[in-house]
């Protein structure tokens, strides 16, 4: 079922974890395909966290030219890539195998001085001219996407349109970890954004955030809320 909520922004309301877990891989993967086709490479941005475990070990699996993708993460949490709350490792383990471990990954960087893994990780984004093909975000119950939190003091800084960044360290007081993300405008730079949703929670929070408001109060707006990208939001139960 599809239901348009917003110019550019279409939601579709899945009956199952099983239906949104085929419906979504096909669908990045024929993002993906006509990526190649048109430009002889892809790039895929992804977030992490438990809930797109299933959905990473699906694509894991499909049948594609994945030396010729990229895979990026829109936000990590600033910890070693061998800690059990790394979104790095969790990539690795759970979307970098099988024929997909044939793609080349840009994960953040660890030194142990988060502002100039900040820096490190800005540059290499910045060396990227091409726009995203596919961008995959998630949403918290405060509306934050990516590790654009309203409760991070960097915020003002990580939805700024100039000057242009396009990473920056994030220290949100209410979430646990300092985080490397990626800024809105960066996350913005892409050819299509889906945002995953599970339970009847995110899809009030998503409501919410979608009826309009302030930006800073639920970042995610920020995304639903311009003309650049178009914006699928898929909802699981």
């Amino acid at each position: 079922m599809s239901d348009h909520v917003d110019a550019g922004v279409s939601l579709l309301k899945h009956p199952a974890a099983d239906a949104f877990i085929q419906s979504l891989s096909a669908r990045v993967v024929g993002h993906l395909q006509r990526a190649i086709a048109d430009r002889g490479r892809a790039r895929l941005v992804v977030s992490g966290g438990r809930t797109p475990i299933p959905l990473f070990q699906a694509l894991a699996s499909r049948d594609l030219a994945w030396q010729q993708v990229t895979v990026l993460l829109a936000d990590e949490r600033w910890l070693p890539p061998d800690s059990e709350g790394s979104n790095v490792g969790l990539v690795r383990q759970h979307l970098l195998a099988g024929p997909a471990a044939a793609a080349h990954f840009i994960p953040y960087p660890y030194s142990g001085d988060i502002d100039a893994d900040a820096a490190a990780m800005d540059r290499q984004l910045a060396g990227i001219a091409d726009d995203f093909d596919l961008l995959l975000l998630g949403m918290g119950d405060d509306g934050h996407t990516a590790s654009l939190f309203p409760c991070a003091p960097e915020l003002a800084a990580g939805l700024a349109g100039a000057p242009a960044r396009h990473c920056l360290a994030v220290k949100p007081s209410a979430a646990p970890h300092a985080r490397l993300s990626m800024t809105l405008p960066r996350l913005l730079r892409s050819r299509q954004i889906d945002l995953v949703l599970k339970g009847d929670d995110k899809l009030a929070v998503y409501q919410q955030a979608a009826a309009g408001g302030d930006i800073a109060a639920m970042p995610v707006r920020g995304v639903l809320f311009q003309t650049r990208v178009p914006v699928t939001v898929h909802w699981y139960p």
